[in-house]
């Protein structure tokens, strides 16, 4: 599948500027620095919805990465497939004027807008490449997967990470949304240090504001502990395997 940019519209145009304009004045104060570096980087702005295949020279350059257009929310073993081969899949598609604030199904804004300025750091897509192998691995345990599933929710859908101004968001999930971003960073939440063990014992909600948060004091961090994630995964797959 192809990005066919031609197809987009007039209000798939303006849909991605509110939401571009809506979003980015709160950044330099809540997202974490990388991501702010890696929109300049790729030249992301509110005016034009961005061209995969000018992005995808800019990515393959930096890190090697580049996006993969998808029409939805695909198979477990096809998104792990992706990833693992450093191909980020992302949908084509722009919400509705009368869908700003909430979608079901990911939209480009998510896919595109919040997730691809992180691909321009290498020790974050090493991290998300390691633990799409680890999925490719384990695609056939549906525990596995489970588990799995949180430590990319807490960290590459809902992270947030210590910085020397102060707490700051990496993301995805919670920078696509204008309402996460100020709620994730109140008072109103659980903060937690990330913690391996604490994520693998933590379950989470797609359709509510997140109720915990865990944050990671750099991205080369999230890289060390792959060790431990793939160790503490296969433990509590051996001690539900003694159960049955």
């Amino acid at each position: 599948m192809k990005q066919i940019y031609e197809n987009y519209t007039a209000e798939d145009q303006k849909v991605w500027k509110i939401l571009f304009d809506r979003q980015f004045p709160a950044l330099p104060k809540a997202a974490t620095k990388e991501f702010l570096t890696g929109l300049d980087k790729i030249n992301f702005t509110g005016e034009e919805i961005p061209h995969f295949e000018n992005t995808n020279k800019i990515l393959r350059e930096l890190t090697g990465w580049e996006i993969y257009a998808v029409p939805g929310i695909v198979e477990d073993s096809l998104f792990f497939d992706l990833m693992a081969n450093k191909k980020f899949p992302a949908t084509t598609w722009v919400r509705k004027m009368s869908e700003l604030d909430y979608l079901e199904e990911p939209d480009m804004f998510h896919d595109v807008f919040a997730h691809i300025p992180l691909l321009t750091n290498q020790a974050f897509v090493d991290f998300l490449q390691a633990i799409s192998e680890f999925g490719q691995e384990w695609i056939d345990d549906e525990w596995a997967i489970h588990l799995l599933s949180r430590i990319y929710w807490f960290t590459i859908e809902f992270g947030l990470i210590r910085e020397e101004e102060g707490l700051r968001i990496y993301g995805a999930g919670i920078l696509s949304s204008s309402g996460e971003t100020e709620f994730s960073l109140s008072d109103e939440p659980n903060h937690f240090d990330y913690d391996v063990d604490l994520i693998l014992d933590t379950p989470y909600r797609k359709d509510a504001m997140q109720e915990n948060y865990f944050i990671i004091d750099s991205y080369e961090q999230l890289y060390e502990s792959l060790p431990e994630i793939k160790s503490k995964i296969e433990s509590r797959l051996k001690e539900r395997e003694a159960l049955i």
